[in-house]
């Protein structure tokens, strides 16, 4: 399952947007460092339209008097302990933040970027050096994993004494140690060491409700992106405060909030884009009686190994998948019109995947 660790310093938002994410009161959101101690983790589906309409789909072809059940995707999400300047040094809940982060798949920085009075700003002092400072002490813990390896081990593994040291240059530079281009060899040798900056990372600004619109949004990329030197791709800009009023709506509810802003997608559902963006991950769809269900992909999977993510056996049985596109599956009527249209495609376990592919796949006993 996908796992995004939520950090950043005490009180930038990370507990509101968290309990917005998740739709209840999870976390404790008090306006004190430290409000949260224990990494509060939830489950969230990944927001997917196009499984409704082929619930819709099915149930019409298959002459339901219902529709089948639907399972979406879903990701964890991580509330991790407020961090400190010093946490690689003990300082705040030091380690224990930091070990909390090794779990995660994707980093999610979030850097408050408002005034508030009511909200102490614990240790935060503007977006840029708050941010630097969650990646610095990032990079020392990195370092330190690296001095306390054992140099005897080393010698006898040279393709890893290589990388470490590579990796040693790099932090000492100030920069992550996915920065360093591996190959898949060297990437496998150090793999055990779990460094925190060999994890992709997101920056979440967590702005004001004045500022929570399109061109706002867009002028904010714009100089977070030159500001903190990162690409605006990994930027994702939300109003926690909005979120959380948006937790307490029905769906519909929620679409005509997010229009009446000129937003067409929550935060929820641009952090999870941006996830499966950074990480390379995409989601293949079954449709059938029995559910309707996303499945999530690293791209360039092949059908063999995406049957896998549905049952390790469908790997050594695998004889075959059918796949149709999710237009066509759409514009058809389902599987039998797909099918009469000669737009199911029997493909074999080499077959390249494609986001949105309904796949049946033929397993053999």
């Amino acid at each position: 399952m996908l796992g995004i660790g939520i950090v950043g310093l005490p009180n930038v938002g990370k507990s509101t947007l968290f309990n917005a994410l998740l739709k209840k009161q999870q976390a404790l959101a008090a306006n004190y460092p430290f409000a949260t101690i224990e990494p509060n983790i939830g489950v969230v589906a990944v927001p997917d339209e196009r499984l409704t309409k082929l619930a819709e789909i099915t149930s019409k072809e298959e002459k339901m008097a219902s529709l089948p059940p639907i399972k979406p995707a879903t990701v964890e999400f991580v509330d991790i302990a407020g961090l400190v300047k010093g946490a690689s040094e003990g300082a705040g809940l030091g380690n224990k933040f930091l070990s909390h982060i090794r779990e995660v798949s994707v980093i999610a920085h979030v850097v408050r970027s408002f005034e508030d009075d009511n909200v102490i700003k614990e240790g935060a002092v503007d977006p840029k050096s708050d941010f630097e400072t969650i990646r610095t002490e990032l990079q020392i813990a990195d370092l330190q994993t690296l001095q306390n390896l054992n140099e005897k081990a080393l010698r006898t593994d040279p393709v890893k004494k290589s990388v470490v040291e590579k990796l040693k240059a790099v932090l000492n530079e100030g920069k992550n140690a996915f920065e360093i281009k591996l190959s898949e060899e060297e990437s496998i040798s150090i793999k055990e060491l779990s460094l925190l900056t060999a994890k992709k990372e997101i920056v979440v600004l967590n702005i004001s409700e004045g500022d929570y619109n399109p061109e706002s949004i867009a002028n904010i990329v714009s100089k977070y992106s030159d500001l903190l030197k990162i690409d605006g791709e990994k930027l994702v800009v939300i109003c926690a405060k909005i979120e959380s009023d948006l937790a307490s709506l029905s769906e519909d509810e929620q679409k005509e909030y997010l229009k009446s802003l000129g937003i067409d997608k929550s935060g929820l559902e641009r952090l999870i884009q941006k996830a499966y963006l950074e990480l390379g991950l995409i989601s293949f769809l079954t449709a059938g009686v029995k559910e309707v269900r996303a499945w999530t992909i690293k791209k360039g999977f092949t059908a063999s190994l995406a049957s896998g993510e549905i049952h390790t056996d469908f790997m050594k049985k695998f004889i075959k998948a059918e796949a149709v596109s999710f237009e066509n599956f759409v514009e058809y009527g389902g599987w039998k019109g797909a099918r009469e249209k000669g737009k199911a495609r029997l493909e074999g376990r080499d077959y390249i995947v494609n986001d949105g592919d309904i796949i049946e796949f033929k397993i053999g006993t």
